[in-house]
């Protein structure tokens, strides 16, 4: 199945437009030392393990977020 150029800009759109979202869930968790996770957070006096592996996993999803909406949106070649 092919897309088309205006399919891949449309979706690296909505990606490019999802990272500050991510990010500021980030600083949110940085200033307040609690993360969600599901319905629930992850505080860092509770369980510092758990934070950290978390507070990982959320920068490495707005790190890739940005890599594929910016390959969607200017063809920087990652998917070949």
């Amino acid at each position: 199945m092919t897309t088309s150029p205006s399919e891949e800009l449309l979706v690296g759109l909505i990606a490019f437009a999802a990272v500050p979202w991510v990010l500021w869930v980030l600083v949110r968790g940085r200033r307040d030392l609690r993360l969600p996770i599901g319905r629930g957070h992850v505080r860092h006096d509770e369980r510092p393990g758990a934070y950290r592996v978390l507070f990982a996993f959320y920068v490495a999803a707005a790190a890739l977020m940005l890599f594929i909406s910016l390959d969607l949106m200017l063809g920087l070649g990652g998917r070949s």
